[in-house]
């Protein structure tokens, strides 16, 4: 099992970095070219959000992506390490709020669109949003 591992600063312009960086490993890795463009829209989707989350709350700490490839599959991880509480622990209708929680929740939707087989998690200590997709054997070549 390979691994890359990727940090960046919490800022915009270093999304499409990583979505340049997870391109070329996926399509290392035998992911489909047909999908690769899907999996640039997903992790840039996935960096935009935890980099949004990171500045909304003050965290300082890099955005984490870690790429991940094994026998028949190649799975990305995006983490941030804004806390996150319970949707019932907070006040109803605070200014902004509202809004915040639409375009998360607009975010997740995008990426679940563009993966099939997507896993998010989040709690007190960040989030995780885990996509996988299948991948092709290389064929060896014939001497």
């Amino acid at each position: 099992m390979a691994t890359v591992e990727l940090r960046f600063s919490a800022l915009p312009e270093h999304v499409r970095t990583a979505r340049l960086v997870a391109a070329a490993v996926a399509r290392r890795a035998g992911v489909d070219e047909a999908v690769l463009d899907e999996v640039r829209l997903a992790v840039g989707e996935a960096c935009s959000r935890a980099v949004g989350l990171h500045q909304l709350g003050g965290v300082t700490a890099p955005v984490k992506v870690v790429l991940i490839e094994e026998e028949k599959q190649f799975s990305i991880e995006v983490g941030d390490e804004a806390p996150r509480s319970a949707p019932g622990d907070r006040a109803p209708g605070v200014a902004g709020e509202d809004a915040e929680a639409e375009e998360d929740e607009m975010g997740l939707a995008v990426i679940s669109g563009l993966v099939d087989d997507v896993e998010v998690s989040a709690g007190a200590h960040g989030g995780l949003i885990r996509m996988t997709w299948p991948t092709t054997p290389a064929v060896a070549e014939l001497a």
